[in-house]
């Protein structure tokens, strides 16, 4: 009977100490540059797009997104014991978002509107109208 309390306890340790480090893996800060992420428009796009991939195929692994429209970039504060750094940058591709060095997916970025396309491509804000600044409801 002692011999199967102690193996119970012994288990019952292992398992919390597993537990506690998965719950105590490091989250990191991921920045993305991208050349077509630019007005208010964009990020709406690529928020709907990365909450939706997160939720069914990245076990939730992004808890954070903070976007500067000015810069052109995204930093996302993600679990990297869930998800890769790459397989962020190929969401944000498969959106149609270039990502760093990646290009943005072609028909996922024809799909976008065109003030969500490359400057090169003649996206981008228009002189003297900005799209960085959310919209008035």
């Amino acid at each position: 009977m002692k011999k199967i309390v102690l193996l119970t306890t012994c288990f019952v340790f292992a398992i919390v100490f597993v537990n506690a480090q998965v719950m105590n893996a490091k989250m990191e800060w991921l920045t993305i540059k991208s050349a077509n992420l630019k007005c208010w428009v964009c990020k709406e796009k690529l928020m709907n797009y990365l909450k939706t991939e997160n939720a069914m195929n990245m076990q939730n692994g992004m808890t954070d997104y903070r976007f500067n429209l000015l810069q052109g970039e995204i930093k996302i504060f993600y679990h990297p014991d869930r998800v890769s750094a790459d397989e962020i940058k190929t969401a944000i591709n498969n959106a149609g978002f270039d990502a760093d060095s990646t290009r943005a997916e072609p028909d996922a970025y024809k799909k976008l509107p065109p003030i969500c396309k490359r400057v090169e491509d003649g996206g981008g804000p228009t002189k003297g109208k900005p799209c960085h600044i959310p919209p008035n409801n």
